[in-house]
């Protein structure tokens, strides 16, 4: 699902390694070594602070001019002192909607689909509006309902699926179709008229998942194989569709609720994330995650044109097509490309690259029993991380 901004956050909130062969020894361990931490102190620092916060723990790995750094801080599972292991897996929520853009652009590239044409072309069972486009989809322009419900600026909403609350928690192990979720949001009124404005909605990148699936003839797992993970290495990522189990290891997240005027906390590690079927239903780790988003940015997976067509951003909220773009002044670099995300509750991910993809920063936070509030403390730690890697002395 969604961090990719407090506003997106809150929507949501309110988604056998091959390594030493791959990596080298040095990648491979769970944990960092001593040497490591002590020679990025500011890092180990930071993420201690982000753990001390409220968050049950924290897993982040840099890449720079001074090479990998990977560390972690807090605890993999409340009750235990053992640190998040700094290639566990986790569920990422919306970082994989840069996943989803990369191959429907790549599909473009192909002379396939065309990035201005009709959605409705490749998909007429549905009954689209035939003036939404691929574009509208990926850029969130479309104007369709959110299928797990519209919020909007007055502080009113209209509800979709539940995606958080008790409501989520009781239905988290629900099985849904892509098409299912579509048709949803197909049968609500749409927020506005295709093209006329912005709205973050999942909608978008199911329907995006479709559109895949139908002109290549291949499910959206075989494609993102074909395309993304086996060219890049990317072993410890999968599609789980309708798997509830996070592989080994990993750390434990939680869902804080009240229930009866009483505070309870439930672990999350399982849920069902086909509720956000190509929107927010990945299963990664910090490695492949920077593997991806640095080939990406690397120029490695899209042509020029089409990169450059990624990272135009919408005025209204900074994104492109399945990025948003960010500018962080002068001191730190101008510009960073990122998607952050979290699944409906447990987890929060991290995922920021420099324009040439020389730098890149992916992290995993889990939430613990914490009173605090991931909405205005994600934002803090994300800030926090970008000004010690973009803005330090490790570019």
């Amino acid at each position: 699902m969604t961090i990719q901004s407090p506003t997106a956050f809150r929507r949501v909130a309110a988604t056998a390694l091959a390594c030493t062969a791959l990596l080298g020894a040095a990648a491979c361990g769970s944990e960092p070594n001593a040497a490591a931490a002590q020679d990025r102190p500011e890092l180990q620092q930071a993420i201690q602070e982000i753990a001390d916060s409220g968050f049950a723990g924290v897993q982040l790995r840099v890449h720079d001019r001074r090479g990998q750094w990977a560390g972690s801080a807090g605890v993999a599972e409340l009750g235990n002192a053992a640190k998040p292991p700094t290639d566990g897996r986790f569920w990422t929520g919306s970082s994989v909607k840069p996943f989803t853009a990369t191959m429907v652009l790549q599909l473009v590239a192909e002379g396939r689909i065309g990035l201005d044409a009709p959605v409705a072309d490749h998909l007429p069972e549905l009954g689209l509006d035939r003036r939404i486009t691929t574009r509208m989809l990926l850029q969130h322009t479309s104007g369709l309902f959110n299928y797990t419900g519209e919020y909007y600026d007055d502080g009113t909403m209209a509800p979709g699926i539940p995606a958080t609350g008790k409501e989520w928690l009781d239905n988290r192990f629900h099985s849904y179709q892509p098409e299912e979720l579509v048709r949803l949001a197909l049968s609500k009124p749409a927020r506005f008229e295709p093209g006329t404005d912005f709205s973050y909605a999942n909608t978008n990148y199911t329907l995006a998942l479709l559109l895949i699936e139908k002109v290549t003839g291949n499910s959206y797992a075989e494609e993102l194989q074909r395309r993304i993970l086996d060219p890049l290495g990317m072993r410890g990522t999968v599609v789980p569709g309708n798997l509830t189990e996070l592989p080994e290891p990993y750390a434990h997240g939680y869902f804080r609720y009240q229930d009866a005027g009483e505070w309870r906390t439930v672990d999350v590690a399982r849920q069902n994330l086909s509720l956000l079927a190509g929107a927010g239903d990945l299963i990664s780790t910090t490695e492949d995650l920077h593997r991806f988003f640095a080939a990406l940015n690397g120029g490695k997976l899209l042509p020029a044109p089409l990169l450059a067509e990624m990272r135009t951003p919408n005025p209204k909220l900074g994104y492109g097509l399945g990025i948003f773009v960010q500018d962080v002044g002068p001191k730190c670099g101008g510009t960073v490309y990122h998607h952050n995300g979290s699944p409906p509750a447990g987890y929060g991910t991290m995922m920021y690259s420099s324009p040439d993809g020389s730098v890149t920063m992916t992290a995993s936070l889990t939430m613990g029993d914490s009173a605090m509030e991931p909405t205005k403390e994600f934002p803090k730690a994300t800030q926090q991380l970008i000004e010690k890697v973009f803005c330090g002395g490790g570019k």
